[in-house]
């Protein structure tokens, strides 16, 4: 496997990134710089994340370009917490992954004016245009996921474009949990996971997972190297207190430790 991925096996449990986007989107909703977004990203990585996340599309409709720089200063400051950079890299990706050089950047395929990411990439359909922003990306030390359903015939592609990681788009998941269909997508979801670490792939997990469901999807699929959340966590602040929530969430973490096959 990846010495990239056998460092973050490591550490022995899933890391939590903490996704700001709708922080920065409230902000955007007054001409005034509250709530603070570096102020929060700060606290929560005080209150044990294992790192931020940002998703700057080009609208500029939630994380604006200078939030990246001044998130990216921030992290500076916490030395073991890593800097993920997500978006489309035929976009407005590359620019900040070469000015900023994060420890990891996930490729998404989004359109511009698409709501939130709502799908994988189209392999081995897309592999031709991935492979060289892949080795872009990575000639600049910057580690690289691709955004993916969760279909295990695709990861064999996945790993043919170099890069390290693939995150699993877990919508389908969280819409099925605790109905009939949860134990049937978890099955496809370990299943994904599985093929990628086969090809040599560490699995990132991220998009509608929250504090009902995380434990329950990491108990199931082994060896998820990292979550990213957003939505769920940021609403959850809002009655939680942003410390306490990044502390809630770390203990569903905690929670699925023990159950889960390779953990």
């Amino acid at each position: 496997m990846n010495p990239l991925v056998l460092s973050s096996l490591s550490a022995g449990r899933t890391a939590l990134s903490v996704n700001v986007n709708k922080i920065a989107l409230l902000r955007n909703a007054r001409h005034l710089p509250i709530p603070d977004l570096v102020g929060l990203a700060r606290l929560a990585l005080q209150a044990g994340a294992d790192g931020i996340t940002v998703h700057p599309r080009p609208d500029g409709r939630h994380v604006r370009a200078d939030d990246v720089g001044l998130l990216a200063q921030l992290l500076q400051d916490f030395p073991g917490a890593e800097y993920n950079i997500e978006g489309n890299p035929t976009q407005n990706l590359m620019a900040f992954v070469h000015e900023f050089k994060p420890a990891q950047c996930t490729f998404v395929p989004d359109s511009e004016d698409q709501l939130t990411s709502d799908h994988g990439w189209q392999l081995p359909a897309d592999l031709a245009r991935l492979r060289p922003l892949v080795q872009q990306a990575q000639a600049l030390g910057v580690r690289v996921s691709l955004f993916m359903d969760p279909d295990p015939e695709a990861m064999a592609h996945a790993a043919e474009t170099g890069a390290e990681r693939v995150e699993l788009y877990t919508e389908a998941y969280a819409s099925a949990h605790a109905t009939p269909r949860q134990s049937q997508l978890l099955q496809r979801y370990a299943a994904a996971a599985a093929a990628a670490q086969a090809h040599g792939l560490g699995v990132n997990a991220g998009h509608d997972l929250n504090r009902r469901n995380l434990a329950d999807f990491l108990r199931a699929v082994p060896e998820v190297l990292e979550v990213s959340i957003g939505h769920a966590l940021i609403a959850d602040a809002l009655e939680l207190g942003l410390a306490e929530t990044v502390r809630a969430y770390q203990r569903c973490i905690h929670a699925s430790l023990g159950s889960a096959g390779g953990r």
